[in-house]
């Protein structure tokens, strides 16, 4: 196995980027989440509120206003997790601040022979690959610029992007459904 690295190590890329970031999140539930008080108020029926201060959502504002791009496919079960439900109901903020948020079964996702891990593509030219644990923990990610791993990855998001429908479509639907 490569060597991991702390994600901080590569934080700066979200703001040093220069057309395209893309996320592929695989997972069914991300610890952090959990954790957190507005997972747990989730849990409880209240809806997230839109965070417009928050860092993530200042930086995609301000890299969008300069014509960057943010987009992620999140992969979800039929039914969606309770985690792939805070997910989709949280997306709106990540929406309203420039991100293209979309949504694909984990169904079409094996067929469409996607990965099976988390990821972020910048630029199509660098890969990170996240390690999660068995407690939905990230233990580290790998830088990768290997050009047959990247255009791997470049493959899978163009498939992904194709077939995934925008998050509020999916989240109207799952959400009349609780």
């Amino acid at each position: 196995m490569p060597p991991l690295i702390p994600f901080d190590e590569i934080v700066h890329l979200f703001s040093e980027f220069e057309h395209t970031a893309f996320r592929l999140e695989t997972r069914r539930g991300y610890a952090t989440d959990r954790q957190g008080q507005r997972f747990q108020a989730f849990m409880q029926g209240v809806l997230p509120q839109p965070e417009p201060i928050h860092p993530w959502n200042v930086n995609v504002r301000e890299r969008s206003a300069q014509g960057a791009r943010f987009s992620r496919v999140r992969i979800v079960d039929e039914p969606p997790t309770d985690g792939q439900c805070f997910l989709m109901a949280t997306a709106a903020g990540n929406v309203a601040a420039g991100e293209d948020i979309r949504v694909l079964t984990r169904s079409e996702a094996r067929r469409l022979e996607l990965p099976e891990f988390d990821l972020w593509l910048f630029d199509s030219r660098v890969l990170v690959r996240f390690h999660i644990d068995d407690t939905d923990t990230t233990t580290g990610v790998e830088l990768v610029e290997d050009p047959a791993e990247v255009l791997a990855a470049c493959r899978a998001r163009d498939a992904a992007w194709r077939r995934a429908a925008p998050n509020a479509e999916v989240w109207a639907q799952v959400r009349s459904s609780l």
